[in-house]
Order: structure tokens, then sequence, then C-alpha cells
């Protein structure tokens, strides 16, 4: 430790590289550089609340859901979301430590609207179809970003994917499995699909993020791919998405909404619609459909529940 001190920060720089290059895990203590630190906290910090946040638009049909079975299904996956997020707030605490902040310091930032949570969980969910949707494209889209991270260069994180990833192909089955059973029903439970997929499409776009910084004048993903957290931009993950789902989706019956998309033979990519970035700002900003709502009943739960925080720090005190 005592050889690293006395190293420069230009060599220190340097030797972090080659770590990175080499393929080697950097760890919570290991000395690291300030924009790799922030970068990991913003994306950690952002995916975790995402997940505690992506579990209420599901959460709303736990007591709606057409069976006893559909119910134990949608139950189970709310309370897998948020066990990710937990896990996921340990992993950015650990990196916040130096600045003497917690957990509890995330979630002031969520509720004071500073830490954003990803667009799709900002949308309304209408039907039942809806809750298939969520886990069969939004939770498989997600499996695209987070496989791509296993082998994050940041050894905390990939641990805390494997679990993840490992439950959410078990989300991404369960959403499926209710898409497919409304296929194969009425007439009405197939147009169910479709009007949810009509309404989705466009969010399922914006997951992914733009196709470049140019877009937003963000260099996060630039951050991301040259510290080695992940591998691929964010409009190659959608061009994944859509050799992955597109088929699928069409093997239904159902129609892509967007009349322009299609597979150029030349250029080996999707082509299609931009979505509107714009309304992905204002979504972003907790302006979007359900916003406010959902912020509120988990501002609601964090007070709440204050009483339970305070007896564990008690205990562990």
């Amino acid at each position: 430790m005592t050889g690293v001190l006395a190293m420069t920060e230009e060599d220190q720089m340097d030797r972090f590289m080659e770590r990175i290059e080499a393929g080697e895990k950097i760890e919570a203590d290991d000395w690291m550089p300030e924009e790799y630190r922030i970068t990991l906290i913003k994306l950690i910090s952002m995916h975790g609340i995402s997940e505690i946040m992506g579990a209420l638009p599901e959460k709303e049909w736990v007591p709606k859901a057409p069976s006893l079975r559909r119910k134990l299904g949608i139950m189970a996956k709310v309370q897998d979301e948020m066990g990710h997020g937990q896990l996921l707030l340990r992993v950015a605490e650990d990196l916040l430590k130096p600045y003497g902040k917690n957990r509890g310091d995330i979630m002031q930032d969520l509720f004071n609207e500073d830490l954003k949570f990803h667009n799709v969980f900002h949308m309304e969910t209408k039907t039942w179809a809806d809750a298939g949707l969520i886990g069969w494209l939004v939770d498989g889209a997600a499996i695209i970003t987070q496989t791509d991270m296993l082998k994050a260069s940041y050894g905390p994180y990939a641990r805390a994917l494997q679990r993840i990833c490992a439950e959410e192909v078990f989300h991404a089955q369960h959403g499926e499995a209710i898409i497919m059973a409304l296929a194969e029903g009425t007439e009405e439970q197939k147009a169910l699909i479709q009007e949810a997929l009509n309404r989705w499409w466009e969010a399922l776009l914006m997951f992914f993020g733009p196709a470049s910084k140019s877009t937003t004048g963000s260099t996060k993903q630039d951050a991301t791919i040259k510290y080695k957290i992940r591998t691929k931009t964010n409009e190659d993950f959608r061009q994944m998405f859509f050799d992955r789902y597109i088929p699928r989706i069409l093997s239904l019956g159902l129609t892509v909404p967007d009349p322009t998309l299609h597979y150029d033979e030349a250029e080996k990519v999707w082509k299609y619609a931009q979505p509107d970035w714009t309304e992905f700002k204002k979504i972003i900003r907790n302006e979007g459909p359900r916003s406010q709502e959902r912020l509120n009943l988990r501002r609601h739960s964090y007070e709440h529940n204050a009483w339970v925080r305070d007896a564990l720090a008690a205990v562990v005190n």
C-alpha cells in the first residue's frame, strides 16, 4: 500500500489502466481515479433505484392478478426486484464511503429528484398485458445490458450481477408466460397485447438511452466503455434487442408499431423510427405519466418505516 501511495497520480492512473486492460477486477478498497468512482456511483445507484422503483408498476397488479398462481408469481417477482435494489445499493454504498455518505443519502437523492430511475418505470400499467410485457420485454432488455456487465471491471458490481441476471431470466420467463397465455386466449386478450405493445414500444426504444452523446451531451456512455464497465454502446444493445425480440413479437401475430422498421441487409442493422428524445428528457425529469405518484409512494414508505431502520441501527451500535 505504501508503494502505491508513493506513486505519482499519473503513475497510479497508468497502473490502474494496466489492470483494467489486463482484465483484473477492481475492488472497493483499491485506488481508483475519481472519474471511475463517480461513473460507478451514478450507474450502480441508478440501477439499484430502478430495481426498487421498477417493482412498483407490477406491484399495482398484485391484487388484480387473474389467478392465485399469477398472484404468487408476480408477488415473488416484486420481492426479487426489491432484493436486487438493496443488493446494488450496498455496492454503491461502499463507493460512497470516501464522501461520508451511505444508502440513506442515495434515497434522499431520489426523493430530492437528483437521482433518476429508468424511463420505463415512469409509465402506466393499464392492463394485465402490461404486467406481462414488463417481464417479457423490459426485463428482456435489462438482461441484454446486464449480461454484458457480468465481466465489469469493478468486482463487487460484477459479482452482484451474477445473482441478478440469473433471477432476471426467470422474470423474463414469467412475463413471457403471461403473454403466451393471452396470445392463446380470446381475440380480446390478444388485442390487449397489441394495445400494450403500441403504448410501450417507444419507452422500450428509450430504455437503452440515446445512440450517441451528441443527443444529450452526456459522456457517461464513453466512460463506462473506457473503463470496461461494459463493452457495448447504447445502440449496440438496442440492435441486440431487435435481433432477439422482433422475430418473437412477429411470431405471435403482433405488429410492431413502426412502419419504418426493417433490417438493412447491406448495413446489417435494423432501421427504425427514432423515439421522441424530448419526451425521454421530460420523463427522466420525473414528468412522466406515473413519476410523481410512484415517488410519493416511495417517500411515504420510507418515512413510515423509519422506525425499523432506527431499531436496526440501535442493535448494530
